[in-house]
């Protein structure tokens, strides 16, 4: 029987009795604030589940966490006959709850369960999935949304994010369960009795910081002359990254005390996203006296991490494309002083990441394969080469949204890894008089500016939902012909798997997964993508500008970007 929004709110009124926040905004909620808790089911696919805590059926509460659980529990009990997961939890509100939640139930449904006692970063949770050889991970997480929201992050037995087949075998087992009496759950403590939980050992640990110490690309380099301002947003990086680079001899580490200790309010950064400048707020104050030759700030779930430079006065907060392009930079010509370059080594990116880097792995005989957006793809690369018995020519992947990973331990990207990466080609540069702006410029003018921008537009509740899908349909039946004045040349589009040369007219199949994105080739190679988020209400804008000079691509990629936030309609 289809339920109607208020039938729906009745029934959990009713039932939702578990815990006393949800009993309290039962009570209290609005006509409208029940429409958008109600409307719809939170969606679980290859990135889990994502949205704002709270009461309802599009909510994140025990409830959603339990159906989506008992669906990964049939999952894994179908592909083994003694199935295990391995879980951990980041420092968002109702983390923890989610994380033993989650325990309950899976060992409820005869899986064996390996959980961190602490919170712990999304790479952790990878490593540990493929060091005890399990058959699924979680991650209670919402990355770096603020703090309202709370997601469920699945991995499939090789570390990567779930596939889109095992996410559609939980999705139709969660259509199947009634929410308040089809899951099963059994109290944590009798299940740690019993052996069906057990928490994971230090030496777990202890094996994956090793694992990210075997990345270093000089590994006698002196890095103790470094000074460094670290943040961990609240989250879970502030261990572990902090352990790192003690571990390589970053002994001037000066951490934001007011961001230090974990709290899924964010108090002093309410977007935890080192993508943006406010994040860095507390250690460009902290700056002004400590003067550090760089700033690190990983996100809640320490997947992520941004930098920003000293430059005169100020900082210059990095993108992520710029950090990715400097390490691949790093890597390929130290490895290759070094003698410790692959031959064919492989580079990866996500198709909305910057084109130079094709550019930079040429000139040192490297490929660099494209593929959809989302790191689980970049993991789907390693794995490919792991399957070959090829695994050491995999020398970094990375995304535009800060995502790095340098090695195929874990399958996800590590914030630990790339913090200890960035730090020492830091000191690499510095011993050499330089910083890393005069590195990247030197690099822009060998290989040509290629300025890249991105940014989103948050459509929020059903209405959003309507909107983003205008938006792409409008895009497909009416595709520019210009965009800032440049004639488009080729459409690219992902969901239909094909792209047209305007000029020729000629088509041509494109080998990767159906997805959600449209692409727009300009005349003078510049791009502009446009997709939806997968993980928030939002639609995002990729501008790649192409210039001679720095000028040049610095007005273009302006210039782009207004002309893309007008054929959106924002």
């Amino acid at each position: 029987m289809i339920l109607l929004v208020f039938d729906k709110y009745k029934l959990w009124k009713e039932k939702a009795t578990e815990d006393n926040d949800l009993v309290e905004e039962l009570k209290n909620m609005s006509d409208e604030a029940i429409s958008d808790a109600f409307y719809k089911d939170l969606e679980f696919g290859t990135a889990g589940l994502r949205g704002v805590i709270g009461a309802g059926t599009n909510r994140m509460n025990i409830y959603t966490v339990g159906k989506a659980t008992q669906g990964l529990a049939a999952y894994v009990n179908s592909i083994s006959e003694n199935p295990t997961v391995a879980i951990a939890y980041d420092s968002r509100i109702k983390s923890d709850t989610f994380a033993k939640h989650t325990a309950e139930i899976l060992a409820a449904n005869g899986v064996k369960v390996y959980i961190y006692r602490e919170l712990a970063p999304v790479p952790m949770l990878s490593f540990a999935v493929r060091y005890l050889k399990c058959d699924a991970g979680v991650v209670i997480t919402a990355s770096h949304n603020p703090a309202k929201y709370n997601g469920y992050k699945a991995y499939g037995a090789d570390g990567s994010q779930m596939g889109p087949e095992a996410a559609d075998y939980v999705l139709d087992i969660m259509n199947k369960v009634d929410i308040f009496e089809g899951v099963k759950t059994m109290d944590f403590d009798t299940a740690m009795a019993e052996g069906k939980i057990e928490y994971i050992g230090d030496d777990l640990i202890e094996s994956y910081l090793n694992e990210v110490l075997k990345c270093r690309i000089n590994p006698d380099l002196d890095l103790s002359n470094l000074n460094v301002i670290y943040s961990p947003l609240h989250g879970s990086g502030n261990k572990p990254v902090r352990e790192i680079l003690k571990r390589i001899g970053v002994t001037n580490v000066t951490v934001v005390k007011e961001q230090e200790e974990p709290d899924g309010n964010f108090p002093t950064a309410p977007y935890p996203n080192p993508e943006i400048k406010e994040a860095f707020a507390s250690a460009l104050k902290l700056a002004e006296t400590v003067k550090p030759d760089i700033l690190l700030a990983t996100d809640p779930d320490c997947d992520r991490v941004g930098i920003a430079i000293p430059d005169g006065d100020n900082y210059r907060l990095f993108t992520g494309n710029e950090v990715g392009v400097l390490l691949l930079e790093y890597i390929l010509k130290c490895r290759k002083q070094n003698g410790t370059l692959p031959k064919n080594p492989v580079g990866v990116k996500t198709i909305v990441t910057t084109e130079i880097c094709k550019k930079i792995a040429a000139d040192y005989g490297a490929e660099m394969r494209d593929v959809l957006t989302g790191f689980k793809f970049i993991g789907e690369q390693i794995q490919l080469l792991e399957n070959d018995g090829e695994d050491d020519r995999y020398i970094l992947g990375f995304e535009e949204s800060y995502g790095y990973l340098s090695r195929g331990y874990v399958r996800d990207k590590d914030g630990v890894n790339a913090s200890m990466l960035i730090c020492e080609m830091t000191a690499y540069y510095k011993a050499l008089g330089k910083d890393l702006i005069t590195v990247l410029d030197d690099i822009y003018k060998k290989y040509g500016y290629c300025l890249c921008v991105q940014t989103s537009f948050a459509c929020e509740g059903q209405s959003g939902m309507q909107r983003i899908k205008g938006i792409m349909e409008s895009l497909r039946t009416d595709t520019p012909k210009e965009i800032c004045g440049i004639p488009v040349v080729e459409v690219k589009d992902y969901k239909i798997s094909e792209g047209v040369n305007l000029v020729t007219g000629e088509k041509e199949v494109i080998n990767l997964p159906k997805a959600n994105v449209v692409s727009f080739t300009l005349e003078d190679t510049s791009t502009l993508i446009v997709r939806p988020s997968g993980t928030e209400p939002k639609i995002k804008i990729y501008v790649n500008a192409v210039g001679a000079t720095e000028k040049e691509a610095f007005d273009k990629r302006d210039s782009l970007l207004k002309s893309g936030t007008t054929l959106l309609g924002f």
